[in-house]
């Protein structure tokens, strides 16, 4: 697997769309990252770590739905392994006039645009989420 974000990100909008209430994806330090930013930022329910079928460590991600429909409308990976992405404090996008978010990797540790506008750091732009 080369992107193992963008396989995450996959995992979550074909789960969204067929309906499902959990997804489980390989577990990895700047995936439980990534997932622990769209928790606070209340995208979805929460996560576990878990072992796979496989005996491998996994993450049961539990999807969050309003009136039957996802929370997650769209889900982008914008930094990819073959064109990389970095954006100072100031460039840093803004998703949907401030109604989405964008997930930093930043020297101070992964965080939402918000987060790394106020800390004055910038970084990776990983994904943006609305």
């Amino acid at each position: 697997m080369n992107d193992p974000i963008a396989d995450m990100l996959t995992r979550i909008r074909n789960s969204q769309m067929r309906g499902k209430s959990t997804v489980i994806t390989p577990a990895s330090k700047l995936r439980e990252r990534v997932l622990e930013v769209m928790a606070d930022e209340g995208y979805i329910r929460g996560f576990e770590k878990t072992t796979g079928v496989d005996g491998h460590p996994a993450i049961e991600i539990s999807l969050k739905y309003y009136e039957g429909e996802p929370v997650i409308r769209e889900l982008k990976r914008v930094s990819k392994p073959g064109r990389r992405v970095y954006m100072g404090v100031n460039d840093i996008p803004v998703v949907r006039q401030g109604l989405g978010v964008s997930i930093v990797s930043t020297p101070k540790g992964v965080m939402s645009d918000q987060s790394a506008r106020s800390q004055n750091v910038g970084g990776e732009v990983l994904c943006t989420v609305f």
